[in-house]
């Protein structure tokens, strides 16, 4: 049941990262002009990217592990919608993100700026696919 608890602990460190990202990081980032937005995007996704799935690959390890102690099948059920934030940022993210990445600053401008604003609206995804793992660990915590 430990186990269990740290997968909780952490798919909250992962949920609270990817809100902080999509309703306090992105909203700053865009009330800059074009160049310093993809100045400042670019080093933060690749801490963000390190971090977070980091966070998700071990926090569903932790998942997977609590459910074979214990049989529960939400304990598997949390493990796989947070681990589902790897394929989702895989497929749908991971084109725009090596997009914007190969941009030089110099030629960042409003196509840069709408690409960055539909990562945003993409990111809100693994916030959302994080709380969803979030409340299942925390269901099966209390069964």
């Amino acid at each position: 049941m430990v186990i269990g608890l740290f997968a909780l602990v952490l798919a909250s460190f992962f949920t609270g990262a990817a809100f902080y990202i999509t309703l306090a990081e992105q909203p700053a980032r865009l009330g800059l002009e074009d160049r310093s937005l993809l100045a400042e995007w670019k080093p933060s996704y690749k801490r963000g990217f390190n971090l977070q799935g980091s966070l998700v690959a071990v926090t569903a390890v932790l998942g997977t592990i609590a459910y074979i102690q214990t049989g529960h099948w939400l304990w598997l059920t949390g493990a796989l919608i947070i681990f589902a934030n790897w394929p989702y940022t895989l497929i749908f993210l991971i084109p725009t993100n090596n997009r914007l990445l190969a941009i030089p600053l110099e030629s960042a401008g409003p196509e840069t700026r709408r690409m960055i604003e539909s990562w945003g609206r993409g990111h809100l995804v693994r916030g959302c696919l994080g709380a969803m793992a979030v409340v299942v660990f925390f269901l099966a915590a209390l069964s």
